[in-house]
């Protein structure tokens, strides 16, 4: 090892999603990911608990997010107008990183216990949001309802974004799906 260098979670990051690229995710071990990074096995270990965690560390901050977001929308808000609120916030934290995003989900689409994970994570997501709809005062049918809803148009307008089917921000693929929900159950 050589001089220390600052970052080491980054770069244990930013070395694991490259392996995990070029070789997949299974083909990488954790001894690659720290060699590749100039770090210790020890190192990745004090970062991640292990090569899974590299790709779903960011959720805890993103469940921040959408809980400050359902909190701080304004009290005349519909369940679903908060999630939409929280839902763009979150946009704002993933826009700067889309190349990231997109390596990221294609890890996760060439491996079921990663798309397992993930599930768990946009489930950890929905009841976020639920319990902070639930803090505002919404019973719990509505608020489970308006969660998981918002979820499914957030797993929709994400998977455009990273497949760059157009050249949009994240949050402009939300509010286009979430008008084309609101369209489909105005015809119900």
């Amino acid at each position: 090892m050589g001089r220390w260098e600052p970052d080491a979670r980054g770069r244990l990051a930013r070395a694991a999603l490259e392996l995990y690229v070029e070789r997949g995710f299974d083909r990488t071990s954790v001894a690659e990911i720290a060699e590749r990074a100039g770090l210790t096995e020890r190192t990745f270990f004090r970062h991640y608990a292990d090569k899974r965690e590299v790709l779903f560390a960011g959720s805890g901050e993103l469940n921040d997010v959408l809980a400050r977001a359902v909190a701080q929308a304004p009290e005349s808000a519909t369940p679903l107008d908060a999630v939409a609120a929280a839902l763009e916030d979150a946009a704002g934290v993933l826009e700067a990183r889309q190349e990231h995003a997109r390596q990221r989900q294609s890890v996760i689409d060439a491996n079921s216990d990663l798309q397992e994970r993930e599930l768990i994570k946009l489930a950890s997501m929905s009841a976020t949001l639920a319990d902070a709809l639930r803090l505002r005062g919404v019973d719990d049918a509505s608020a489970g309802l308006a969660a998981e809803v918002g979820i499914a148009v957030f797993k929709f307008a994400f998977r455009r974004w990273v497949e760059r089917t157009e050249e949009k921000e994240l949050v402009r693929f939300l509010r286009e799906s979430l008008a084309g929900l609101r369209a489909v159950a105005a015809d119900a």
